[in-house]
């Protein structure tokens, strides 16, 4: 198995003429990208043999795109950790990530991320690449995370993200309870003056848009599904807060730790387009073990 990775395409009728660099845009290839292949250890061929991006396509020309090979930072050691793993092909993998484990390597937690347990997990099946993390989530924060395998596979679905075609869904124990069933909460966030961690609502942050369900009212807490328009960091959190019913847990913006320590939010579900195939792909997650036990004593 070539451990770097490539694309290949059979060329039809409707793209002979085009010249290789013109095919490769239309495929969303950036400029950026080929000129690592050509200078950083990649290779294009047409029927196995090394062309340039001027040479002129014909049809039934097998088109092979080797990109260069790709190395973790140093920063982001391999680790033997066991991934939950929802879905993988060469292209994408979708992990369910438990609360407590950061998305990426930080000062104050520089071991044990999902990047470095996605390092380790690539050294082990041998392909070449680092940590494309599509969707992060907060340190506290469990449920779904999708992942691309590559840098160009980040890069398609970045353009997903900004034209709303990566969705997700989450649920959360807001304290009190809701007097709506529904709602969207939109208000600006941005960072709070004096931390660098804590947002807040202020009108010189960005645009944040929040849509809430109620599934159930508990004496104590509300249980709501969550959908996010924008995504700002800590937007759920802030949004719940800021309309006066924090998540249970959540401390650093005014929730409370008799029920649970650390914010009661899950990311059930992700619904996206396959980069390549286009098919749409939906995934879910259950409540993990310490929110389900919530709902169990609240009966």
């Amino acid at each position: 198995m070539n451990p770097n990775f490539e694309l290949q395409w059979i060329i039809s009728e409707h793209h002979e003429g085009l010249m290789i660099k013109e095919f490769l845009k239309e495929k969303e290839i950036s400029r950026v990208a080929l000129t690592d292949i050509k200078f950083k250890g990649g290779k294009i061929l047409v029927n196995n043999t090394e062309v340039n991006v001027r040479y002129v396509l014909k049809a039934d020309d097998i088109v092979t795109v080797i990109f260069p090979p790709e190395y973790p930072s140093d920063a982001v050691k391999g680790e033997k950790i066991k991934l939950e793993i929802l879905f993988e092909d060469p292209f994408i993998l979708v992990v369910n990530k438990p609360a407590g484990m950061s998305t990426i390597p930080s000062r104050e937690h520089p071991r044990g991320s999902l990047a470095n347990a996605l390092v380790g997990y690539y050294e082990e099946i041998g392909i070449r690449a680092t940590s494309h993390i599509v969707t992060r989530l907060d340190r506290d924060t469990s449920g779904i995370v999708l992942i691309a395998k590559h840098r160009h596979v980040h890069h398609l679905f970045s353009k997903q993200q900004q034209n709303g075609h990566v969705k997700r869904t989450y649920e959360a124990f807001a304290e009190g309870s809701l007097r709506r069933d529904s709602g969207s909460i939109e208000e600006h966030i941005g960072r709070k003056a004096d931390s660098i961690i804590e947002r807040e609502v202020r009108s010189d942050g960005q645009y944040a848009c929040t849509h809430y369900k109620v599934l159930k009212r508990y004496k104590e807490f509300t249980h709501v599904e969550l959908q996010l328009e924008t995504g700002r960091t800590h937007q759920i959190r802030v949004h719940m807060s800021f309309i006066g019913h924090p998540l249970l847990g959540d401390d650093l913006y005014g929730g409370n730790l008799l029920k649970i320590e650390r914010q009661a939010l899950h990311c059930k579900q992700i619904h996206f387009l396959h980069p390549f195939n286009g098919m749409e792909l939906n995934f879910t997650a259950p409540l993990p073990l310490d929110m389900d036990e919530i709902i169990k004593a609240a009966f």
